[in-house]
């Protein structure tokens, strides 16, 4: 079965090089619970959704099944980051707890405790000891799993609205706060690089709301309020220095609706950006070297989208709106003769004359004498193990191979044989066969996890950290807290909601 599946993922991967973007909805992912952010691990066989009920459901995205579930917090899980070999999992929930977990076991191993709201938490990309955190008004953190902890300096400007991110290889971290000001900063020691600040045509500033780094190439966006995604070059960034005047090589907006974006993010090899609406589900996907709108792809009307994700080496977009995940992928297309160029496809039977010599063993039998003398030197090698190109940086020779591709699976036994050894796991995965309401059920009476996740959590003391503040996740939920009674409603009466401020805002 390992074999079948790494056999299907390279025929996947081969397909994927000339990567083009997804075109049609491909179907949706049920967590149950209503799910609320999304990510790939860097292979993209996995995909964490992060629930409302404090849960983390891992799918395996090949079979688009679900390979574990983990209750790991008591609060909404607002943002998730893998580690590069996939083997341990980042998760933030809106009780201003950041938990590191063993993907394998579904253990956690540590828990750190904020003051203020966690907006992002991010591995760095090289390392499964060091992290980056976002609180809540407040500079960027940067972490170890020691508990140790720097913060990332704020610049004259002193706003503590901020965004930050890593680079693409994890040497500068790259901050942006609510005055359109970018700082670059080394990864070690945080010294000062490269800034910028982000303008309008008529030199008011624009509030970053996010940054985002390719997989592939040094280019990078900046997601402002103006409504504007800008694209950079880092390379350029870092060469222009401090209070640079770097210009972006691509502007990406909504001309027509002037949308707002609530997530947008690179494809896997770096030649698309797609941006998710914040007023509708709507997906747009823009070509990065030219600029121009390739897609436009519509989910639901009067859906909020949530988060969005690109696999890093397909064609397909993950997209949350309404508690489900929606998956968009490609038009698959049987092309036969791509493979044998005298195939022809028939309609209905046909009678087939044998030539005399056709199918003679002998014939086969002298052509592979004729050949023998020629090919009698030639060594075929078949234990070297090529490199995925897609699994592997430019500054790398080989795969890591420590890295987690799949999640193992127990078969589940209704009646088991006597004799037949007991499946540790086992409860977790007959879980996924019962009903809603009794999944509902054992999910709160097995709170092991949950337990374990708050075994000594570590406390990280953030001097003049804001402790009143709400999560924008609980903010914008804080309206429809009366509406709990009432379950079978309950949508209806938030989508009425939603109109009746848009028709406000109008």
């Amino acid at each position: 079965m390992e074999s079948f599946r790494v056999l299907q993922e390279n025929f996947q991967l081969s397909e994927s090089f000339g990567q083009n973007y997804p075109e049609d909805f491909d179907g949706t992912l049920d967590c149950v619970s209503i799910a609320i952010t999304c990510a790939f691990n860097r292979q993209g066989t996995i995909l964490a959704v992060g629930c409302n009920d404090g849960r983390l459901v891992l799918w395996d995205f090949l079979t688009r099944g679900i390979a574990k579930i983990i209750n790991a917090h008591v609060h909404p899980v607002c943002t998730l980051s893998w580690s590069r070999n996939g083997r341990k999992l980042l998760s933030a929930a809106t009780d201003n707890t950041v938990s590191l977990w063993d993907v394998l076991s579904g253990e956690v191993e540590k828990t750190f405790r904020f003051p203020s709201p966690i907006l992002k938490v991010q591995f760095h990309p090289r390392s499964s000891e060091k992290f980056l955190v976002c609180p809540m008004k407040h500079a960027a953190v940067s972490m170890d799993m020691e508990g140790s902890h720097k913060l990332v300096p704020l610049d004259e400007d002193s706003d503590l609205n901020i965004m930050a991110s890593y680079d693409r290889r994890g040497k500068c971290i790259y901050t942006g706060n609510a005055k359109g000001r970018v700082c670059v900063f080394t990864e070690d020691d945080h010294k000062l690089k490269a800034s910028f600040r982000v303008t309008t045509g008529t030199l008011n500033t624009t509030a970053i709301k996010s940054i985002e780094f390719a997989r592939r190439g040094d280019c990078f966006l900046v997601n402002s309020a103006d409504r504007v995604i800008r694209v950079y070059e880092s390379g350029e960034i870092l060469a222009c220095g401090k209070d640079g005047e770097p210009e972006p090589i691509q502007k990406l907006q909504d001309l027509v609706n002037k949308t707002m974006w609530k997530k947008c993010c690179f494809s896997g090899d770096g030649e698309y950006i797609v941006a998710g609406s914040a007023k509708q589900h709507s997906l747009y996907i823009w070509e990065k070297s030219v600029g121009n709108l390739v897609k436009i792809l519509h989910g639901t009307k009067g859906e909020l989208l949530l988060d969005v994700a690109w696999h890093p080496v397909r064609p397909i977009i993950a997209s949350i709106s309404s508690g489900v995940v929606s998956v968009w992928a490609q038009n698959q297309v049987e092309n036969w003769s791509a493979f044998a160029p005298d195939f022809k496809e028939l309609d209905e039977n046909v009678e087939y004359d044998e030539r005399e010599s056709e199918f003679d063993i002998e014939e086969e039998g002298k052509e592979k004498e004729d050949f023998k003398e020629e090919e009698e030197d030639v060594e075929v090698d078949v234990t070297t193990v090529n490199a995925i190109q897609a699994f592997v940086s430019s500054d790398e020779e080989e795969e890591d191979t420590e890295a987690l591709m799949y999640l193992p699976v127990a078969p589940e036994i209704e009646e088991p044989e006597e004799g037949w050894p007991v499946v540790s796991e086992m409860p977790q995965h007959t879980e996924e066969s019962q009903t809603r309401p009794e999944k509902r059920k054992n999910s709160q009476q097995t709170p092991d996890s949950t337990k374990k996740s708050k075994l000594k959590p570590f406390d990280v003391d953030l001097e003049n950290a804001p402790s009143d503040e709400i999560h924008p996740l609980l903010n914008v939920k804080k309206p429809n807290e009366k509406v709990h009674k009432k379950p079978g409603t309950k949508t209806k009466q938030k989508s009425g909601k939603s109109d009746r401020s848009k028709h406000k805002g109008d």
